[in-house]
């Protein structure tokens, strides 16, 4: 089972790819339902000027109109990057019942690093939360994205 969890992170790396691509901060995103993908996403902010494009929302909107219907029950969400507040709340509102996440992320993460949302018996879902799948590959692509930039700044 676990070679099955590393094959969709790996799907959700090359979302983050992508986005690295085109200048986005490298985080991808896929939600599976019986084996197949149904919602993909890559981080789009600076792309489409919108502070809600993250990979999941754009995931779990892709996945829901895919099955006509916004409860993403019977699916797994894999992201690279340890979701924030905002798409920690999209996911317990779309009722994904597991998440797989990658590298966790010290100043936003909302699985267990800054706040455990997912986890919060007060909201009305609670998934299965997963950390660490593939970590250093997904957090790899995230430290080479912010050392380059933070280069090319000293450079100009």
């Amino acid at each position: 089972m676990q070679d099955e969890h590393e094959r969709y992170m790996q799907y959700a790396i090359r979302e983050a790819e992508r986005a690295l691509e085109v200048g986005e901060v490298p985080v991808g995103c896929v939600i599976v339902q019986e084996g197949q993908i149904i919602g993909k996403g890559h981080n789009q902010r600076e792309t489409l000027q919108d502070p809600t494009a993250h990979a999941e929302i754009i995931a779990i909107t892709a996945a829901a109109a895919h099955i006509g219907s916004w409860r993403l029950e019977n699916t797994r969400l894999y992201v690279t990057l340890e979701p924030c507040p905002m798409c920690a709340g999209a996911i317990i509102l779309a009722r994904i019942p597991e998440v797989y996440y990658g590298a966790p992320d010290p100043k936003a993460g909302c699985c267990g690093t800054l706040m455990d949302l997912l986890n919060d018996t007060r909201f009305n879902h609670n998934p299965t939360v997963h950390s660490g799948l593939l970590a250093s590959e997904c957090g790899g692509l995230l430290t080479n994205f912010f050392r380059a930039l933070r280069n090319k700044e000293t450079s100009e």
